[in-house]
């Protein structure tokens, strides 16, 4: 388990993360999210251990990852900004991951050709998806107990992305990998990811279970004879509101036959409810916050 608490970075007067504590479980796929600016890739870092928190601690498997170095070697972190040296070949990199890690060699053979590379190719004048595949393919190899991922399917192409999803989901089920995945686009996080995190502000403010989250959370779409207005609604866990004429949209907080009742007691015309997205969680969870103005 990754156990963070009471966690605060700084960067000159610049307070990234502030009080994060969080709990994620082994053998599963956390979804972190937020907005440019918010502190995931700040946060991957320290849990990579290649930052140390001002205070706090980042502790994996009950090892704190900046007190002890050997719990980094079962930490693999992919940065969305990818650094090799000049003249970096597949192979010199190789043996400098056979040098620092329990490498297996078959396990690196198998996923350069599933990504169709080769030892010869120069790094630094690969694509960026190509040099996402050499990172992967290095992080896949060392058989990682907690795999980082920043942007993880930037540069991917969407057969590649079948391909990562299918080796994810072999290695949590035979190796139980714990797997932390920031990225911009929730789309493809939704039908990966079973747990999620929104760090606003240097701190997660919301964060559990995706489906559950999910369910939690509807849509519901109202008309009535008299015209509504918001305050008619105040009673509700309301995270959206949108008015055209007598029509309601309505993004509500709660179980919703409980919320369905409120309304049929509200006399409407009709009322449908529609499913929320991860993608439109994210949006009305900030917007309720009032980070997303009206």
């Amino acid at each position: 388990m990754l156990n963070i608490e009471h966690l605060y970075k700084s960067f000159k007067d610049n307070d990234v993360i502030r009080d994060l504590s969080i709990e994620i479980p082994d053998s599963s796929i956390f979804g972190l999210v937020g907005i440019n600016g918010a502190g995931k890739s700040t946060l991957l870092r320290l849990i990579a251990g290649v930052y140390e928190p001002d205070q706090g601690s980042v502790c994996f498997n009950d090892s704190d990852t900046s007190l002890f170095p050997e719990i980094r070697s079962s930490i693999a972190f992919v940065s969305d900004e990818q650094y090799y040296p000049a003249g970096s070949t597949i192979a010199s990199v190789r043996t400098l991951y056979e040098c620092m890690y329990d490498f297996d060699f078959d396990a690196y053979r198998k996923y350069l050709e599933l990504f169709g590379l080769n030892e010869g190719m120069n790094i630094r004048t690969l694509s960026k998806g190509n040099r996402r595949r050499v990172s992967l393919v290095f992080a896949l190899s060392i058989h990682p107990k907690l795999l980082l991922l920043d942007e993880a399917y930037d540069g991917l192409e969407p057969l590649a992305r079948l391909h990562f999803k299918k080796i994810l989901a072999e290695k949590i089920e035979d190796e139980g990998l714990t797997v932390i995945i920031s990225s911009h686009n929730l789309k493809e996080l939704e039908d990966i990811c079973d747990s999620f995190g929104i760090l606003e502000d240097g701190h997660i403010v919301s964060y559990g279970d995706l489906l559950e989250a999910r369910d939690s959370v509807n849509k519901y779409q109202a008309a009535f004879k008299e015209e509504k207005t918001k305050e008619d609604f105040r009673d509700l866990d309301l995270l959206h509101f949108e008015q055209e004429g007598r029509v309601i949209q309505l993004v509500v907080r709660g179980e919703r036959d409980e919320i369905l009742k409120q309304l049929e007691d509200m006399d409407p015309v009709l009322v449908d409810v529609l499913p929320v997205s991860f993608e439109e969680l994210f949006i009305y969870e900030l917007e309720s916050r009032g980070d997303i103005h009206e």
